[in-house]
């Protein structure tokens, strides 16, 4: 395999070679290619993403939606080009010491592995997020596809093929290796071409790829999206307000996909009242309503299993005694725990992800608990404010502690929304992610792969497009500390 990985790893650089030196509106093209070839499969990849990952028919074709829309969003934000940061600080030799002539941009890093998810065959696998903001950003990529759908993630490489011999790109700018061995996974991390890592799934798969890259003689980032179970606070105003709307609202977001959802719900805050009663039987009520469908495979609806009888079996913790028994493994029941913030505090495992339709009702007595709880929390991908406009006047500092929590805080909306754009900030501190500072969904995600330099001293004509005085790509550039899309 190590020779296997050798030689994929060699042709990807030699790729990268060509393609660093490919235009944005050319890679632009190429983005849009690969979208039309996509959308040319769209019948054959939803049945066949259908029969091997249980999700329902809609829910994938609007995910083949999202695929395109994303490669789109990329061709159009390199076709622009602003997006490199040009920076332009001229000469000054009349001053003492005289000042150089200084110019940045960033640039792309080299070749890089994306290993795809489980539960988002197409927005986060093969040709997602990962791989549209790699090859936007001008690296090279080799896939690892998910061994939960390989069939699916071969006829999604086989439309990206098409595109590389549309518009003439190096055969090897995408590669793709359909292998479920961990072996492979680990050479791909430890070859000594690959730059960085792109990976969405478990904390445990995360944590091992950023051991495999620390080890190595020169580290690489590992950029992983892994554990979040993204809190809600349930505020007091808003429960005696939107009793029943909440429930409903919660009960949707946690069932959603059977729960499979990387900013799903899996833990309520709020402070004990009669409305907070009132709102965990509702909710519990309208969990009891969910249609239930079969998770991804086994292994997720074993892990799950695990992972809430692990939480529910905790001293404090007060569950439906009919959790322990699972009828059907693949197709689990909805389900709220509930538990004193007391308890809730003092045992970690009470803090851990249960990737499926659980979550966990924490009641505080007041809010110092809910303070104190909060902060007992790792990172996350998102936070929750159920609350009305005085609930936010009346306790800011909750809400400055989401905000230090989270990648993204939402106001009386469900989290399980993720929008695919510049604004978006899906990321957020460990263990969510091993690195807070970047996003893996939206136009910020390209950079991820790559590096500012600095060119000082050159001449014009030696100069990349971008940081040319005369700026022929007419792109918004800091020219002595002023924004500007003039020439110099």
């Amino acid at each position: 395999m190590s020779q296997i990985i050798s030689t994929v790893m060699q042709q990807a650089q030699e790729a990268f070679e060509h393609y660093r030196q490919v235009s944005g509106k050319n890679r632009a093209i190429f983005l849009e290619t690969i979208a039309e070839e996509i959308e040319a499969l769209k019948d054959s990849l939803v049945a066949i993403a259908h029969q091997e990952t249980n999700l329902p028919l809609p829910r994938l074709q609007g995910e083949i939606g999202r695929t395109t829309g994303q490669l789109r969003m990329f061709a159009r934000l390199v076709a622009e080009g602003s997006w490199v940061e040009a920076c332009i600080d001229t000469a000054n030799p009349d001053r003492v010491p005289p000042k150089p002539d200084t110019r940045k941009m960033l640039v792309p890093i080299g070749p890089v592995a994306i290993f795809g998810a489980s539960n988002f065959p197409f927005a986060f696998s093969t040709a997602g997020g990962d791989t549209a903001s790699a090859l936007a950003a001008g690296v090279s990529v080799v896939i690892k596809a998910h061994p939960a759908h390989p069939e699916t993630s071969a006829l999604m490489f086989s439309a990206m093929e098409k595109a590389i011999s549309r518009c003439q790109m190096h055969p090897f700018t995408i590669q793709h290796l359909n292998d479920a061995s961990n072996e492979t996974g680990k050479a791909l991390v430890m070859h000594p071409l690959t730059t960085a890592v792109g990976f969405t799934g478990s904390q445990a798969g995360g944590k091992a790829l950023k051991a495999y890259a620390d080890q190595r003689e020169v580290p690489i980032p590992v950029f992983a999206e892994m554990s979040s179970i993204n809190p809600v606070v349930l505020f007091p105003e808003s429960l005696n307000q939107t009793n029943t709307t909440l429930a409903k609202t919660l009960a949707g977001s946690i069932s959603l996909g059977m729960g499979q959802f990387c900013t799903k719900p899996g833990l309520l805050l709020a402070i004990d009242s009669p409305a907070l009663s009132t709102f965990s039987d509702t909710l519990e009520q309208e969990l009891t309503q969910v249609a239930l469908h079969p998770m991804l495979h086994s292994g997720i609806a074993k892990a799950f299993d695990k992972a809430r009888y692990t939480i529910t079996s905790q001293a404090g913790v007060a569950s439906e005694a009919s959790l322990a028994v699972v009828e059907d493994l693949e197709k689990p029941t909805p389900s709220l725990a509930k538990v004193s913030a007391k308890d809730f505090i003092e045992n970690p495992l009470l803090h851990e992800e249960a990737f499926g339709p659980f979550a966990l009702l924490v009641i505080c007595q007041d809010v110092q608990e809910l303070s104190q709880a909060l902060k007992a929390l790792g990172g996350q991908l998102t936070t929750t404010l159920m609350a009305t406009e005085q609930d936010v006047e009346n306790y800011p500092e909750i809400l400055t502690l989401q905000c230090s929590l989270a990648g993204r805080v939402l106001l009386n909306a469900a989290p399980t929304g993720v929008e695919v754009a510049g604004s978006m900030v899906h990321g957020g501190a460990y263990p969510s992610t091993f690195d807070a500072r970047y996003t893996s969904v939206g136009t910020s995600a390209i950079k991820r792969w790559v590096r500012p330099i600095c060119l000082q001293g050159f001449k014009d004509w030696m100069l990349p497009e971008e940081l040319k005085d005369g700026n022929p790509l007419k792109i918004w550039r800091l020219v002595n500390d002023t924004f500007t899309n003039e020439t110099i």
